[in-house]
Formats: C-alpha cells, structure tokens, sequence
C-alpha cells in the first residue's frame, strides 16, 4: 500500500482518518470548509490517475509526479500549484550528501504530497501541524509552506557538514597528503548536486511571494516564507563560497604538487651531480693506473727509480684537483 497517511482537517484538526482514496473524497466532499491531506510514497499510475481525476490535477504534472527524477521547481495550473523539493541529509559515515525527492500538489481544498525516497521529513511536518490548529487552519498553503520550511532548516546540516570537509581538506593540503586532490573531487560533486537542490528554491518562493496579494495568502504565512527566503538566501551565500574555496584548493594542491615534484627534482640533481662528481675523482687516478699498468717495454720511466712514487703522486694530485674544482662549483 503507498498510502503513508490520510486525513480530513476540519478547522485545522483532524476530523477523519478515511481507509482509502475513495472514502477521502467522499468525505471532503460531504464536509464543507475541510481539507484533505493525501501522503503517497511512489504511488502507482492508477493511483495517480484517481487522484488527478478527482482534484482535476494537470496531466504533464502527474506524469512528473509518476516518473520523478525532477528538478525543484514550481508550476501552476489554475488554482492547482505543482511544487517539487529536493530534501538533502548529512550522512556522517560516508561523508556524503544523500538527497530525496517530494512531490506536492496543492489546491483549495487538498494537499497531496508524494514522495520517491524513505523519509520521515513529511510525517514530522503533519504532527507539527497538527499540534498547531491555528497554523493548519490556514489550509493548503500552511502545509506547503512547512514543508519548505522543513526542506530548508535540513539543508542546515548538511551545510555544516560540507563546511566540516572542507576545513578537512585544507588540513590535508599542508600535510602533504596524495589523496587530497581525489577528496576534493569528489566534495566538489556533492557540493555541486546541493546547490543543484538549493538554488531553484529562490524562484520558487520568488514566485509564492508573488501571489501573495492575487491570491489572499495569510499575513503571518507571508511573515513565514519570507523568513524562509532569508534562510535559502543565507544557505545559498554560503553553498556558493564552498565552491569557490574548493576550486582555490584544487588550484592550492596543483601548486604544492609541482612544489614538491620540484624540490624532488632538485634533490635527485644534487645526488646526481655528487655521484658524477665522486665518479670523476676516482676515474682520474685509475686513468693514471691504467696508462702504467699496461707494462710496454719502451714506456717512459720505467727504468726510473722515481717512477713508481711518480705514478702514486700524480693520481692523488689528479684526484685533489677534480675535488677542488668540483668542491668550487658546489657539487660536493
């Protein structure tokens, strides 16, 4: 059964709780002044089909409705509002950002609120509610506005916990940490599917604020969204600079990758130079060895007594200056 919940709200109360879709319009329809509240968790076409005939709800949104997979957005249809939200929590664990879908279509008398992923968001919205008659006697537009309102004040965790990876993440660039640079692409997407859920919240109130005078919205409801609006606004201002840090971070550990390859090079030259160097030195004397190891009968000196003496001067004096030379260009 997709029926989460459904009830009949007489002057902001709960007059009836109807079994089943019929028994809903049945009563809504003998109740004069009522509202009815449908909750559906991915309700099947015939569902929709007796919902949408019963509130005249517009074929193209209650093909979105069955489908999903929408952005947030709002549309209106004569007195029928279609509102898609993007409901987003902070998964600790895996430090990601899970997000849901919910749909609510809205009407002078009903609320029908669908939703395509477990969430207990719309239930605790419906016990707020009714735990406030004054509120919920407002009527349709009560409900969507808590609903926005519960969408939003969410949003609020999973702000903190971006916030919390980011700072992470400068901690690693400085350390020296190779795995940084993957964590910064992978926080740069979830970022970025977060402001994808956030930023067509602007219009949407946008255009709720609009009616507000055509289609007699309740002043303290107009106080609420309006206080809403200020907390997307906030939301968005700070979603935004996630974004530009990450960049400059990615930017940041270019710069301190080519730095340290850098350095690394640099290192390696010294060792190299020094290898050559010491190469050098011991090449010299072995040079002179070899010239007097080759034993011809005609080489020069080898009847000379000073010969052999000769041979081990020349090949420390050879090996002396290559040190100095090498010692003056700052290879060893």
């Amino acid at each position: 059964m997709t029926i989460i919940d459904n009830a009949v709200y007489i002057d902001g109360r709960r007059a009836a709780h109807p079994e089943s879709l019929e028994q809903t319009f049945e009563t809504l329809a003998a109740a004069g002044g009522s509202m009815a509240w449908i909750g559906l968790y991915r309700p099947s076409q015939d569902e929709m089909a007796a919902v949408a005939q019963e509130f005249g709800l517009h074929p193209l949104a209650v093909e979105d409705a069955i489908h999903a997979h929408q952005r947030p957005k709002m549309e209106r249809y004569d007195k029928t509002l279609f509102v898609v939200l993007r409901p987003a929590r902070y998964l600790d664990e895996t430090e990601t950002v899970e997000f849901g879908e919910l749909h609510v279509f809205t009407g002078p008398n009903f609320v029908v609120t669908i939703r395509h992923a477990e969430t207990a968001g719309v239930g605790l919205v419906r016990k707020r509610l009714e735990a406030d008659p004054g509120l919920l006697r407002c009527g349709p537009e009560a409900v969507l506005y808590a609903l926005l309102d519960r969408v939003v004040d969410d949003y609020r965790p999973v702000v903190n916990g971006l916030e919390n990876d980011i700072d992470e993440i400068e901690d690693q660039l400085f350390a020296g940490d190779h795995t940084v640079s993957r964590r910064i692409y992978e926080l740069a997407r979830e970022v970025i599917q977060f402001q994808r859920a956030l930023h067509p919240l602007r219009p949407v109130i946008e255009a709720l604020e609009g009616g507000f005078g055509k289609y007699g919205v309740d002043v303290e409801l107009q106080r609420r969204l309006r206080d809403v609006h200020d907390h997307v606004e906030q939301l968005i201002s700070r979603a935004d600079s996630f974004r530009d840090i990450l960049q400059n971070a990615l930017v940041l550990d270019g710069t301190l990758t080519a730095n340290r390859q850098s350095e690394s090079s640099a290192a390696q030259n010294e060792q190299v130079k020094r290898i050559s160097a010491w190469a050098a030195i011991f090449f010299a004397p072995s040079l002179v060895a070899a010239v007097y190891g080759m034993n011809f009968r005609l080489m020069p000196e080898l009847e000379w007594t000073a010969g052999y003496p000769f041979a081990l001067v020349l090949m420390l004096l050879s090996g002396l200056i290559l040190y100095l030379v090498f010692k003056g260009k700052h290879w060893l």
